[in-house]
C-alpha cells in the first residue's frame, strides 16, 4: 500500500532529516513540504528557507 504513512516515513526519513538539519524547520514542516512538492530537492530547499524566514 503506497499511502501507508509508516512506509512513507521510512522512505522519506533521510530527506526529512536533511531538510531539518540544513534549514532549521521542524520535522512536521518538512513532511508537509514533501507531501506538497514531492522529492524535488531544490524546491524543498527553497520553500523550507522561505518558511524559516517567516518564523
Amino acid at each position: 500500500m503506497a499511502d501507508d504513512p509508516s512506509k512513507q516515513d521510512a522512505t522519506n526519513g533521510p530527506v526529512v532529516q536533511r531538510l531539518v538539519r540544513e534549514t532549521s524547520i521542524t520535522e512536521e514542516q518538512a513532511r508537509e513540504l514533501i507531501a506538497l512538492l514531492g522529492m524535488n530537492w531544490s524546491s524543498l530547499l527553497r520553500e523550507a528557507r522561505q518558511l524559516n524566514r517567516k518564523r
